[in-house]
Order: structure tokens, then sequence, then C-alpha cells
């Protein structure tokens, strides 16, 4: 039976090596010889030596947590962030902080604050000030998920205009449509923003003109039921309402149900993220599948390469590619995970 009372000096001293080489070999890093290696690795298994993790912490001023910053929690995109931020940071003994904003006006004040009990923090694309942001680099490693912060602080997002354009040229181009409406909101979104751009430049490669306004809503699922009274409701509805996210789309497929449409032969809807429910309901949303566990992953990565090696360098940004789902919502018969315009 090992005794938990080994420490750090006397393994050093059995093993015949310094206490920093059993320090990179407990922690699986720097540069060590296979043959100093094994001898640790024995001492250590022989006499049961556990690192002293929260000691090592506090000797090195760290607080063995990683912050996340979100505007809210609602929604299956935000749970899978969640997952994919602590697949990274759970194996590197960071708990995770989440703090929640609700884009209240104290915002700023509550991220700074939470800098004080963390290692570093992802913040979500417009969920604070750029001021701010650049307050929050200087107290702790950051990183922006999803969005784009001020240039000397990194991001993670995915090919949010190119990937809509694709969507939307295969609207254009493959069915033969023009009357498109954009549902979503570009303000403080620059995931939205983006995608909003991507719509319009896809209109303008073909020559066509795109709407001048989306129709503004935010991005949950009771949101899409009210953008589909305002666009089905009085005048001429559009031939195809194109989603800022799934969930937007499915509420919209919910008004248009519910007013006996049918989809796609009245209208077509599609949305963006390809979460869960896009491919379960009747009929399944043609989308743009984005690896949101991933997005959050490479996050907590950046982070805690700042964190154990201070001033090393880092990406500016990492743009993650998008796959194209094709499926029965825009007219196509079927699924297809490549199909559509390519171009």
């Amino acid at each position: 039976m090992g005794n938990s009372r080994v420490t750090v000096r006397e393994i050093a001293r059995l093993a015949g090596v310094s206490v920093a080489t059993v320090s990179r070999v407990s922690n699986g890093t720097g540069q060590v010889s296979e043959e100093m290696r094994r001898r640790v690795l024995d001492a250590i298994e022989k006499y049961g030596y556990r690192p002293d993790h929260l000691g090592r912490a506090l000797a090195a001023r760290r607080h063995g947590a990683l912050g996340l910053v979100f505007p809210g929690l609602s929604g299956p995109y935000f749970t899978e962030l969640i997952q994919g931020f602590e697949s990274e940071a759970v194996p590197a003994r960071a708990s995770v902080h989440i703090l929640c904003t609700h884009l209240r006006e104290d915002s700023d004040d509550q991220v700074l604050e939470m800098a004080r009990r963390v290692d570093g923090v992802a913040v979500v694309g417009g969920t604070i000030s750029d001021p701010a942001l650049l307050r929050l680099a200087e107290m702790v490693p950051v990183v922006v998920l999803a969005g784009r912060g001020p240039e000397t602080v990194p991001s993670v997002s995915v090919d949010n205009g190119p990937a809509m354009a694709r969507l939307t040229r295969h609207l254009l181009v493959d069915h033969g449509l023009r009357d498109l409406a954009f549902v979503g909101n570009p303000d403080g979104s620059p995931d939205v923003s983006e995608r909003w751009a991507g719509f319009r430049d896809a209109h303008r490669e073909l020559g066509l003109h795109p709407p001048t306004e989306p129709v503004r809503v935010a991005m949950q699922q009771p949101d899409g039921v009210l953008a589909a009274e305002r666009l089905l409701t009085g005048g001429a509805a559009p031939q195809a309402v194109v989603c800022a996210n799934d969930e937007i789309a499915l509420g919209v497929l919910v008004g248009a149900l519910g007013r006996g449409l049918r989809v796609p032969e009245d209208l077509v809807i599609t949305g963006f993220d390809d979460a869960p429910m896009a491919a379960l309901v009747a009929p399944p949303l043609t989308t743009v599948r984005q690896p949101i566990r991933d997005l959050a992953a490479e996050a907590a990565r950046l982070i805690l390469t700042a964190v154990d090696a201070p001033g090393a360098a880092t990406p500016d940004s990492i743009v993650l590619p998008t796959e194209f789902v094709v499926r029965r919502s825009c007219g196509c018969p079927a699924e297809s995970p490549n199909g559509g315009t390519g171009k």
C-alpha cells in the first residue's frame, strides 16, 4: 500500500533525479529521457506518490478553473458548447465556471469579476464589449468563442458567411427561388451578422437584389413562431425562409404548418447548426452542420496552452469548417451531407 504522504522531493531523491524532472513526468510536460521517465514512474508506483494538485495550483498562483461566458443557456447549442469545453478542461483537472450575462447592463463588470477566480476565460462573441475584452485579456488568457473580438484577442469560429452563401445559392440556383426572407437579428451576434452577410453576398454574386433588412427576432423556437406570424400574415409570403439557426427554423416550421401550409411545396425553410431535432421533424430540415463541440474544445485548448506556457505564440484566429446538409425542407428528395451547389 502506498503512502499518500510521500512528497515530490522524496520521489526525486529515490529516483535520483531533480524535483523538476518528477514534476515534468507527473504532469506529462517537457522533455525527459526515457530512462529518467522510467525511474520516476517506478518510484511513483512503488511508493504511491500522488501529486498535490491543489498545492501546486496555489504555488503557481492558479485556481484550477476556467471561465465560460454566455449570454444565456437556453437551447441545445449552449449544451453542446459546454460539453465540448469540458471535454478539454476536465482531463486537465480544471473545473468550469459558467457565467450567463443575460445581456445585463453590468455584463462587463460581471466578467471582469469572474476573471479573479479563474485561470482563463472563453467569451461567446458579442456577449461583452470590446473594451471589456481587452481589459479581461490583461488579467487572464482570453478566447472569443463563436465570434470575433479585437485583433489582439484570439478567437475560434466557423465559416458562417461562406456556409450561408452556399445554402442560399442552393435555393437560388438549384431550386430557382427568388423571394427569400432571412430571419435572425445580426445586431449583437457576430455569427448572425456573418450569416446575414453571406445570404446577401449569394444574391449579389448572381446579379440579384437581396432583401434590405432581415426579419429581426431572437434565436429561440418561440421567436421563430413569431417570425412566421409576421411573414405569413397579410401580404404575399416569401418562397423561402432562411433562418439564422435551427431553433428559429423549427419555430417557423410550426407556424407554417399551423396555418395549413405545406413545407416545402408552399414554403421552403432552412436553418443553421444541425441541432438533433433538425433530422427528426417532418419534413427534415435542410441546414448547415457546424462542429459545436469542436468549437468549444478548441477554445479550451487555446486557453490551457496559454495558461501552461505564458507568452507562447498562439493563433490569432481559428476558423473551423462547416458541412451543408440537404434534407427535404428545401424541396430536395432525400438527405445529402454535401448536396446542392458547392461553389
